[in-house]
């Protein structure tokens, strides 16, 4: 079987994207045997990280063919989709790095479209240097979803063999209680159920997050459990889903942690988030259901406290690179579930 090809964009230039994108590529040779990375980004950024990090930038090999990729570990190829950037200054927000770490992705999303690559892996890029590059998205989600085409998705965070659906993220909590109706629950459970298929587990156990405390205790602290989340989750019951919920998340979470549930889906950002980084940090990655290409990222931002310093670990990047390689041979699985 032939390596899957994965695109690692840069990020922000001005975070510490090009540092760990220089270390993941010429510091762990074992992932050249899993996939054929190349980056987009820009020539200059990567040189200075890989000087900063006590590489060569005559490692850089700019490409243009992704046919002829060498996949050499002791290389970074590189897709330079522009003039070379000016500078800009480390650890500070910089517009031409939002505008920059923006462009980067929806060439890769391009890429995706025409079939050329497998799947996508993103180092961090900053909203407010994004937005006042004049590019107003919630994330890197969201631009995805855009570029794509695509209306059905959610967010993963993932270890191991965990995985921990959103059903919202980057809006309100106020708003997001009116966002998880049941139309969009089904939705995300038709994503969770085809991910688990796709991983040959199609008995994967699936619990649901209650949207209130207890969820909802019946009725006694709210309506929107049993209102919104559980006609979804019955309906899919019906259909041989292996899925309970709602679940108090208090409870729920821990007990996956524990390995009780294969496949939690939270509510919104922080129900998620706040617990899986308590618990797993740089272990974790980001994962995007519901795109025709797989695509996974960093968990954690631009750093711009220790950028330039050449202490930014790389191990989320690595781990992505890996989860990314794993998932884009049996994608399709996903993919043609979602599109038939």
């Amino acid at each position: 079987m032939s390596l899957p090809i994965l695109a690692v964009t840069m990020g922000d230039i001005a975070g510490i994207g090009p540092e760990i994108t220089v270390k993941t590529l010429l510091a762990h040779a074992d992932l050249r045997r899993k996939a054929k990375l190349f980056v987009i980004g820009d020539y200059t950024a990567l040189a200075n990280a890989c000087v900063l990090s006590g590489f060569s930038a005559s490692q850089i090999k700019l490409v243009t063919d992704l046919s002829c990729l060498n996949n050499n570990p002791n290389e970074i190829e590189l897709l330079q989709i522009a003039d070379p950037l000016p500078a800009v200054q480390v650890g500070k927000i910089s517009a031409v790095a939002g505008d920059s770490a923006y462009r980067f992705v929806v060439e890769a999303c391009k890429l995706g479209r025409e079939g050329k690559i497998d799947g996508i892996v993103t180092a961090p890029l900053n909203k407010e240097a994004m937005h006042a590059g004049g590019h107003h998205w919630p994330g890197h989600t969201e631009i995805l979803a855009h570029e794509f085409g695509v209306k059905d998705y959610s967010m993963i965070l993932s270890s191991g063999d965990f995985y921990l659906f959103h059903l919202t993220t980057h809006q309100s909590l106020h708003s997001a209680i009116d966002a998880c109706t049941t139309t969009r629950t089904t939705t995300v459970i038709n994503l969770a159920f085809a991910l688990a298929k796709s991983l040959n587990k199609p008995n994967a156990k699936i619990g649901v997050c209650g949207i209130n405390p207890h969820a909802g205790e019946n009725r006694l602290f709210g309506d929107e459990d049993q209102d919104q989340l559980a006609p979804a989750i019955q309906l899919a019951q019906r259909k041989g889903v292996n899925i309970q919920g709602p679940l108090p998340a208090d409870a729920l979470i821990p007990q996956a942690v524990r390995g009780k549930w294969d496949i939690v889906i939270a509510c919104y950002h922080d129900q998620g988030h706040a617990p899986f980084k308590a618990v797993y940090g740089d272990d974790g990655v980001n994962i995007t259901a519901g795109l025709p290409v797989v695509r996974v990222s960093v968990d954690h931002g631009t750093a711009f406290d220790i950028a330039g310093k050449g202490i930014a670990r790389e191990n989320s990047l690595v781990l992505a690179c890996e989860r990314a390689a794993e998932l884009a041979p049996g994608w399709h699985l996903v993919w043609n579930s979602l599109s038939s």
